[in-house]
């Protein structure tokens, strides 16, 4: 080599090592998404099981062969049609036989999950479009399974339109706002009970089952709010505005629930007998598969049985069918586990009683036919059933806490495998039918990979594998994730994962950020890709490290459960085990130890300032609950029974109880609009603190929810958290 190509490739060499040398700004964490993975979504099967549709660009669905991926027809256009009513559309769902499709236009967000829209339907056969109703906005349409009717909620009412006459009749009358609520579920059930949709269409369309919810003695919960910006609401320039709903405190009223039936030919609804317990929940209804009966969830206040009874759509009559008890409280996963095959013979649920979660199989008559599933190891999905194979396809952390893999069983129990074949976090999505399924994988070190296979596990093409993502992460010095364990002083063996600076140097001693959630069956330390505010602060030098202490998932359920009268207890416990044992690791400053977290982990944060107070330095509590007294009560109960019956675990644990202990620097965050966790528990906190003679700093994010986002509010926020560990952790 002559010294001009030597010259040459030093230069090159050097602006590769420039290059490689690009930093994360915080920036493209919270605002550009810069690192945001594609994850190929959004596939929907079709009736047959053989091909599925995608929205595309340009407002198109558009059908393709699962086995080819052939495209094989637009199927709707809506550039191509005269005066739809709509300009683009968020969402769609076909009819049964795909003769029709039902458009979801112009959301407008309630809450976390719920919304009101425009709805239209199109009509493939007569190429007509048409709203669902010229009356209002409206909430959860669903069609019929004969594709003739579809249903919805609109001021707290249930209405049917009939797709063949164009006519609509009104179901309910006397919905009222935050008094009667009819098949929609009130906050707490869709916070806590992970639904929106409170109405379920007969299998033969005959009937409309939909929950009542009468919230009238529900205490109200009152949210100030402003004029602000982004967006500005200018009716509140001078005099803030309120916020009024129905919030059930822990120990406070619930809605009382009922079940009503709607006969479509009658015209009319019967009430199912589900007995006198105003206090119980509802949170599910579910047909059988040959629409006999209804079954409806009875579930206890303390959440610990279930009684399942069928009720007959035309009298309301019940008869008791399944009960599942559990001495701590039962998982809410069980609720949607808990399925009527299409053959109508068998019941698959998904139970803790052997100590684990997994699967069972029953009978029509409610006796168990066999444990499909077993293992010291968690279930953690159930995917469905293949009638013609006779196999179940379920999840699981079978091969390690922190990794999930797609297996299979068969109905006689002969036939059991592995589908995923790579180590990391697998989860599936099945065609129709089961003959199809496209696997999302992804680990510390792989975004996102989308592969589509058959039933058996053969790969049949890759549809989304993140090359771009890939080849942009060339650009960053990026540190890897290492995954530890160590043991506490209880003898209690916990996982964590770190992230050292990129040039890390194991003879200096570096200040660390424990990031964590804690909370119920949660997981942070899990084999999965991501980008985020870790990476961008252990890019500016500090050791950033998780730790999952007892109460998280998928390590069984006394693992699992054990925090349960006292939520908060063995949780810090273990954090603060985990500041220790990270303090004495060689390369880390015991002396410059802090924590942070977000809602759960924000609680969290708090309590280990007044526990470890002679372990971290420095804290950030964003949006924390700080006694859950303050926090829903079907969350919080499930967990903590009610303040009546438990209160040293409400008071022993909270942080109100312990402010004075504080010694090192900390900072708490919340937003003023917080629906979820009230910014009462930040006032209430910070006047304890105020009183004990501890200083901190504050930041109250103007008509921001639990989310705290909108405008430059996020970067905001990350900015005001990292200039204070900087400051604080020297």
């Amino acid at each position: 080599m002559n010294f001009r190509q030597l010259l040459t490739a030093l230069l090159v060499s050097i602006s590769l090592i420039g290059f490689a040398q690009k930093k994360i700004e915080l920036t493209d964490i919270v605002a550009k998404r810069t690192f945001q993975q594609k994850n190929s979504s959004g596939f929907r099967s079709m009736s047959d099981g053989l091909n599925y549709t995608k929205k595309e660009e340009g407002n198109q669905i558009v059908k393709y062969s699962y086995k080819s991926g052939e495209k094989l027809e637009v199927v709707f256009d809506l550039s191509k049609i005269e005066n739809p009513g709509f300009s683009e559309f968020s969402d769609y769902d076909f009819s049964t036989d795909e003769s029709k499709i039902l458009f979801t236009t112009k959301s407008q967000s309630i809450y976390r999950h719920s919304f009101t829209a425009e709805y239209f339907i199109w009509n493939q056969t007569t190429k007509e479009m048409a709203p669902l109703s010229a009356n209002g906005s409206q909430q959860l349409a669903t069609l019929s399974p004969d594709g003739e009717r579809v249903a919805f909620v609109r001021n707290n009412n249930i209405f049917i339109k009939s797709l063949k006459f164009g006519t609509e009749s009104q179901v309910t009358r006397d919905g009222k706002t935050n008094e009667i609520i009819n098949g929609a579920p009130d906050w707490v059930y869709e916070e806590e009970f992970g639904f929106s949709k409170a109405f379920e269409w007969s299998p033969d369309s005959k009937f409309l089952a939909f929950i009542k919810f009468d919230e009238t003695e529900v205490p109200m919960f009152n949210i100030p709010m402003y004029q602000g910006q982004k967006p500005a609401m200018k009716e509140y320039e001078l005099y803030p505005g309120n916020t009024s709903y129905k919030y059930p405190k822990a120990g406070e009223k619930n809605s009382v629930v009922s079940v009503r039936i709607y006969d479509l030919k009658a015209k009319s609804s019967v009430t199912a007998e589900i007995g006198d317990d105003k206090e119980q929940y509802i949170p599910r209804i579910r047909w059988t598969a040959d629409a006999t009966d209804l079954a409806i969830m009875k579930v206890n206040r303390l959440q610990n049985q279930v009684d399942i009874v069928l009720a007959n759509p035309f009298t309301g009559d019940t008869r008791a069918f399944f009960t599942e008890k559990n001495k701590r409280y039962i998982d809410e996963a069980f609720y949607d586990n808990f399925i009527f095959l299409p053959d109508n013979r068998y019941i698959v649920l998904n139970s803790e009683r052997n100590g684990y979660s997994h699967l069972y199989l029953y009978d029509r008559q409610g006796f168990e036919v066999k444990q499909l599933t077993d293992g010291k190891y968690d279930v953690t999905k159930f995917y469905g059933f293949d009638p013609v194979k006779r196999l179940f396809y379920y999840q699981a952390a079978k091969e390690s806490p922190m990794r999930r893999e797609v297996y299979f069983v068969s109905l006689d129990g002969k036939k059991s495998g592995k589908l995923s074949t790579q180590i990391g976090t697998n989860n599936a999505d099945f065609s129709n039918g089961m003959k199809y399924y496209i696997n999302y994988f992804n680990n510390i070190e792989t975004p996102n990979l989308a592969t589509l296979c058959d039933q058996t596990g053969k790969l049949i093409r890759t549809l989304e594998d993140n090359s771009t993502l890939k080849t942009l992460l060339k650009d960053y010095q990026l540190s890897k994730k290492e995954f530890f364990t160590f043991k506490t002083s209880e003898g209690v063996e916990l996982n964590g994962w770190m992230l050292k600076p990129v040039n890390f140097d194991p003879a200096k001693k570096y200040p660390v950020v424990m990031t964590q959630y804690s909370g119920p069956n949660s997981q942070q330390v899990l084999d999965h890709w991501s980008i985020g505010y870790d990476d961008y602060m252990v890019q500016e030098g500090f050791v950033v490290a998780c730790v999952d202490p007892r109460g998280t998932s998928a390590r069984g359920e006394e693992f699992r459960k054990m925090t349960y009268m006292q939520l908060g207890k063995y949780e810090s416990d273990d954090q603060v085990e985990a500041a220790k044992y990270l303090g004495s690791l060689p390369f880390v400053d015991k002396n410059n130890i802090a924590i942070w977290g977000w809602s759960y982990g924000g609680f969290m944060s708090a309590l280990c300032m007044e526990k470890g107070a002679d372990v971290f330095k420095a804290g950030i509590s964003v949006a924390p609950v700080t006694n859950w007294r303050f926090y829903d009560s079907v969350y919080t109960e499930r967990f903590m029974r009610t303040p009546k019956e438990n209160p040293d675990g409400y008071d022993d644990n909270s942080p109100l109880s312990h402010a004075e202990k504080i010694k090192g620097k900390f900072l708490i965050i919340h937003g003023a609009a917080d629906d979820n966790v009230h910014l009462q528990n930040t006032m209430e906190f910070t006047e304890r603190m105020v009183q004990a003679g501890v200083q901190f700093d504050m930041a109250i994010y103007t008509n921001r929810n639990h989310g705290i986002r909108g405008g430059n509010t996020s970067l905001q926020l990350y900015t005001k958290m990292t200039n204070f560990l900087k400051e604080k952790l020297q």
